[in-house]
């Protein structure tokens, strides 16, 4: 197999992979039951007019499945970041206590295990989405590798193994989306 086929089914594996970990990272922000810091990736709190991660304005910790404790490096911005989670609409309310907001995370109804499950299914599938794009994408190259005098035997093997890719990525999405879904709908 010569460079230029390698180099498509390496692009390939590649794209796939970064599909796979945005999934990963976007399933890790749907919360589950028990408190996670990452419940809170992606809110921005107002920092001197600029929109910046809590996390990077202040300590976040779980110092129980149930609560999570947010500790401002700047004791003036403890609103903003109540306002801020507030705005987020994710489902629950933090308790300011002086120097540190409380947030008590409430246990799922079933109804709502129902509805994250459903918004997982929905990431899942943009992902497969970005695993097909990606195989369209690297294979539409391959298909351009027949004008570059690279045997057709190669190129349709190229083509095969980048299938093969693809079958794997979808299935991986598949498992994740299992794992995920076990673990919103445990009790």
């Amino acid at each position: 197999m010569n460079d230029l086929s390698k180099a498509c089914i390496d692009e390939a594996k590649s794209n796939m992979q970064s599909a796979l970990n945005f999934l990963n990272k976007e399933l890790a922000k749907i919360r589950a039951g028990k408190a996670n810091p990452g419940m809170l990736d992606g809110v921005k709190v107002d920092y001197y007019g600029t929109p910046t991660e809590i996390s990077q304005v202040a300590n976040i910790n779980t110092p129980d499945a149930r609560s999570i404790v947010i500790q401002p490096w700047e004791k003036t911005i403890l609103g903003a970041i109540n306002k801020a989670i507030l705005d987020a609409n994710l489902g629950f309310t933090p308790r300011n206590e002086g120097e540190i907001l409380r947030i008590i995370v409430p246990p799922l109804t079933e109804e709502r295990r129902k509805e994250l499950s459903k918004s997982a299914k929905v990431e899942v599938e943009n992902c497969k989405v970005n695993v097909r794009n990606a195989r369209r994408n690297v294979m539409d190259k391959v298909k351009k590798l027949k004008d570059k005098s690279v045997p057709e035997d190669e190129v349709k093997q190229v083509e095969k193994e980048i299938q093969d890719i693809t079958d794997k990525f979808i299935a991986d999405c598949d498992k994740v989306y299992a794992e995920k879904e076990k673990e919103i709908m445990t009790v």
